[in-house]
This record gives structure tokens, C-alpha cells and sequence, in this order.
């Protein structure tokens, strides 16, 4: 189904450079230090305006921790004041904090909370194009009362998204999942039919919209070994994972499967498929990254607008050696910067050709 720009927080006509937010992240990891050395490269300040969410004082603490940088920070208190060819920041908290840096604390779960809360309101109101996150530590989160498993139930919940999907990216593969962070004995008893079926309508979507391709080709896997082997090893094949395969051709989605995880990997399928949808965490990601770590981002489908983030996680065991890699976080801003262009792009082309459709009913020329 088409959605207006009004409805995907789109604006067709603006003429500025676009903005992204990027949320701080746990500040006892390597979040800070990512931030620093993915923004310091100015070219990159001629594709889009920078908007941090997090502290000046924080930022100037990892500052001094990432040698070889210059970067300053222009301090605003919204998207709205930000301005173009400066990397902005958007003070969340004014408090005196500690920094315990390699641990999981209430404080490092607390200021990323405020963070997130402040680039919501701002990408809500539309004053920014895009949010990249850096990682959080979902340990410190839950310290913090946060009442979500991750950035991607966050999102869902405050986009009043019925549905998202946890998409990853890279040149070599995408593998999106139908169940996000959950334990695994829980996986099984949260699949069903339909559940699949508006997960692939998602992920064919965003193919469409936010990455180019007009009949993508989407591989489904199993959920037990050998993808049940006709039901020798459990039923869920032949009960919700291959109906739900069949509906979703009838509804013009190139859809194949369920294929065993291992083969499917193992070989070169994957490699034929535009996107591969696992059924659950560890199915999908872990040879996702095998393929892909650190050149790879996280893309939230399903939302309203434009959400991207690292591969990775807070590494608090590497956390203020300067030794951390941005290459991931460049890469998430590169991807939602090119997400954005392509949404502009189909929804500007489906608007002129409604638009067209319109005088040739009223007989009228161009």
C-alpha cells in the first residue's frame, strides 16, 4: 500500500541540506568516541547537518580520549536551530555526571533514555530527515526503568507503528527477522501465519521505497533444523511458515521457501535473494555479521520515518583505548541519508503521477 509523504514524515520540497539526528548512546562505551571519529571527516558535512542528542560535557570528555580530532560542536536546543556545515548538538541534560567507563550503570542507561526521548520529539515534529543510533547497553537501559527491550520496540511503540522489522544491511546481504529480542524458548510460541505475512509485507516495502528495487526476491527460512524435514523435526513449516509464503505470493510478493538455515548459508543462496527473513535473532545475525561485521547497519522497517544503527554494540572492554572503529556508524548514516533520497524519490514519483493521471482525466494537457 502506498502511503502519502504526510504519512511517512516526508518533505518532498525542502531545499536544505538534510538533517540526522544521532542519539549519544551509552556514554560508558564506545558510543561517544564512534560519534567523534565518524564526524570527523568534513566531507561528510556536505551530504547532511549533523544533530547530536547528548551533552556538550560528555562529548568534550571523549573529546579529549580520540586523538587526532578538531571537531567542535555548535550547541542548540533543537533540530530547528541547527545550522548547515557545523556538527550540532542538542544538550539533553545539563547535570555533572560520572563517567564509568566499560560499565553498565542506571547513569549511562538514564542519559541515553533522555537522549532518545528529545530525537523523538524532534524527528516527530518533523525537524529532522533521519535518526542514526549509537548503541546502548540494554542492561544499563533496564537499570533505568526503560520499559523496552531495545531501540526497535522504542521506535515501534512511540511511532504508533502496528508493525516494525529489524532489517540488517550491508553491500553483501540483507536478513531481517520475524521475532525481535526474545528468549529463545519464547520464539516458537510467537510465530504464526499471519505474523509472517505482515513481516514480509514490511520488508517488501521498504525493498521497494527505501532501497530501489521494484520486484525484490525474498527468501523465507525455516525454523527447525532442515526446515522440519516434511515434519520429522517439529511442525511449524507446514503449519504457519509455508501458508504464510503462499498468501504472501498471492498478494504479488516474490516470496521462497522456508529453506534450512545452515544449507541456505552454507552455499551460495543467499547470495540470489534481494533479502533473506530468519525467524528469529541469532538465525538471521549471526551469519549476517560473519559476512558483514562492522560494514553492516541496522535499519528499523516498518516506521514512519528514517531509523539506522551500527552493528554493533557498546564494547565496554574496549571503551576508552581510542581503538574503537566508526566504520559502522558512517555507514549507518550514509544508509539512512540514501534511504531518505529514495523515499523522496518514489513517493515524488508516485505523487507526479497522480498528479498526471489526474489532468488526463480532466483532459487537460501538460
Amino acid at each position: 500500500m502506498w502511503h502519502s509523504p504526510e504519512e511517512t514524515n516526508l518533505n518532498l520540497n525542502d531545499p536544505n541540506i538534510m538533517k540526522i539526528g544521532i542519539t549519544i548512546g551509552d556514554i560508558n562505551g564506545i558510543s561517544p568516541e564512534i560519534i567523534i571519529k565518524a564526524l570527523s571527516d568534513p566531507r561528510l558535512l556536505k551530504s547532511f547537518t549533523p544533530v547530536i542528542y547528548g551533552s556538550y560535557k560528555v562529548m568534550a570528555y571523549h573529546k579529549n580520549i580520540v586523538s587526532d580530532n578538531n571537531i567542535g560542536f555548535h550547541s542548540v536546543n533543537s533540530a530547528k536551530q541547527t545550522q548547515e556545515n557545523k556538527i550540532n548538538l542538542v544538550n539533553c541534560w545539563d547535570d555533572n555526571i560520572n563517567i564509568t567507563l566499560g560499565k553498565a550503570t542506571v547513569e549511562g542507561g538514564k542519559y541515553a533514555y533522555l537522549a532518545l526521548d528529545k530525537a523523538m520529539s524532534d524527528i516527530k515534529d518533523g525537524s529532522l530527515d533521519a535518526l542514526v543510533t549509537a548503541p546502548i547497553n540494554k542492561y544499563a537501559m533496564q537499570l533505568a526503568k526503560f520499559p523496552f527491550p531495545g531501540h526497535t520496540e522504542y521506535f515501534t511503540h512511540n511511532d504508533n507503528a502496528k508493525q516494525s522489522l529489524m532489517l540488517m544491511v550491508s553491500d553483501a546481504l540483507r536478513v531481517a527477522v520475524v521475532t525481535n529480542h526474545l528468549p529463545l524458548s519464547m520464539v516458537a510460541g510467537s510465530i504464526t501465519k499471519e505474523l509472517i505475512i505482515e513481516k514480509l509485507k514490511i520488508l517488501n516495502r521498504t525493498l521497494i521505497e527505501d532501497f530501489d528495487l521494484e520486484r525484490p526476491v525474498i527468501s523465507v527460512l525455516g525454523l527447525n533444523p532442515h526446515a522440519s524435514d516434511d515434519s520429522v523435526i517439529g511442525d511449524e513449516e507446514e503449519k504457519f511458515i509455508r501458508p504464510a509464503i503462499i498468501e504472501a505470493k498471492k498478494q504479488g510478493i516474490i516470496a521462497m521457501g522456508p529453506y534450512a538455515a545452515d544449507g541456505f548459508f552454507g552455499g551460495s543462496a543467499w547470495k540470489k535473494s534481494d533479502a533473506v527473513l530468519a525467524m528469529y535473532h541469532d538465525q538471521g545475525l549471526i551469519p549476517f555479521k560473519a559476512i558483514s561485521f562492522g560494514k553492516g547497519t541496522n535499519v528499523t522497517a516498518g516506521l514512519s520515518f528514517v531509523r539506522t544503527s551500527p552493528d554493533h554494540g557498546t564494547a565496554y572492554d574496549i571503551a576508552g583505548t581510542n581503538s574503537a572503529d566508526g566504520s559502522s556508524l558512517i555507514q549507518a548514516i550514509h544508509t539512512a541519508v540514501d534511504i531518505v533520497n529514495h523515499r523522496r524519490e518514489y513517493h515524488s514519483s508516485r505523487s507526479n503521477a497522480l498528479v498526471k493521471r489526474e489532468k488526463q482525466s480532466a483532459g487537460l494537457n501538460d
